[in-house]
């Protein structure tokens, strides 16, 4: 019987190293770099975007840390969760409010890879006292994230069939580690995650996507679109990136069990967000940043 747990354990990182690893690799085969980079030409909307996830999200965590009552590992996983932008979930989430979807990819990647340089530089800045290797995370987050997706990318710019055929193989490849990694997550650590509930943990994790939602709205300008990818690009943070942080550098099961309580309120509270948006939407709306309106038909005389 000692052995299950040991088993379970090893089924929960295999799933997310899955989930992580197919995820990125099915972004890289459905992207182009054209589709990547144009929508970032606009300067100050790059700005905007990095001003809105790596210094005022972090910022609200440590505020929300300092104000509601937490363990380490929960304080631990909530930081994991600030520093962590550039979730592959975002067009999706974009899509079903009928916002800017192109922009909402370039945002996402360019977010992704700052996470990368960003996250292993801060989190010991932000985490004073705790064991942290920058080496070990920037090192796993290229790994597990960058190297997938670039492969992916290069697929699809030299091999565009081979591509279209293996991106929804790698797709339900990711879908089926997630399942894999949190039901096992959930056997391993069911009572945790119960004692989480009704805890200050879960009222920091609202607090922060409610938080981060209005802070990417609200700079993100008068346009519909941006402002919607803004809201749900910021509020959804990303948490491959946090699981492999958490998975590789801390010892203590709260890191994790936050990290995914995190996941779980997120696909709920932006799904359902990104349905209001969409309900509320024009009927025709334009998905592209520099669109213009078609031209009114004239009137018979």
């Amino acid at each position: 019987m000692e052995i299950l747990p040991q088993i379970i354990q090893v089924l929960a990182n295999l799933g997310i190293l899955t989930f992580v690893i197919a995820s990125m690799a099915a972004l890289g085969l459905s992207l182009t770099i054209k589709q990547i980079v144009e929508p970032l030409r606009n300067v100050r909307l790059l700005a905007v975007v990095l001003l809105a996830n790596f210094v005022l999200t972090p910022a609200l965590a440590l505020l929300l840390k300092l104000l509601i009552p937490m363990s380490e590992g929960y304080s631990i996983g909530l930081l994991l969760l600030a520093t962590a932008a550039g979730a592959p979930f975002l067009p999706k989430l974009v899509q079903v409010a009928k916002g800017d979807v192109p922009l909402s990819v370039g945002m996402m990647v360019l977010l992704m890879v700052v996470t990368i340089l960003y996250a292993p530089l801060m989190l010991p800045l932000l985490l004073p006292g705790v064991q942290v290797n920058p080496l070990d995370i920037a090192t796993s987050l290229v790994v597990l994230m960058l190297m997938p997706l670039a492969i992916g990318l290069f697929v699809k710019a030299r091999y565009g069939e081979l591509a279209a055929n293996l991106q929804p193989t790698f797709a339900q490849i990711s879908n089926v580690g997630l399942m894999l990694g949190f039901v096992a997550l959930l056997v391993i650590n069911g009572r945790t995650l119960l004692g989480v509930i009704g805890s200050g943990a879960i009222v920091a994790v609202l607090l922060l996507i409610v938080g981060a939602f209005l802070i990417g709205w609200l700079l993100a300008g008068k346009k519909r679109g941006a402002r919607a990818v803004m809201g749900l690009g910021t509020a959804q943070r990303n948490v491959s990136a946090a699981f492999v942080i958490a998975g590789s550098n801390f010892s203590d099961p709260d890191v994790l069990i936050l990290c995914m309580v995190g996941a779980l309120l997120m696909l709920v509270a932006l799904m359902f967000t990104a349905g209001e948006l969409g309900k509320r939407a024009p009927a025709t709306p334009s998905v592209a940043t520099n669109a213009t309106p078609a031209p009114r038909a004239k009137k018979p005389r």
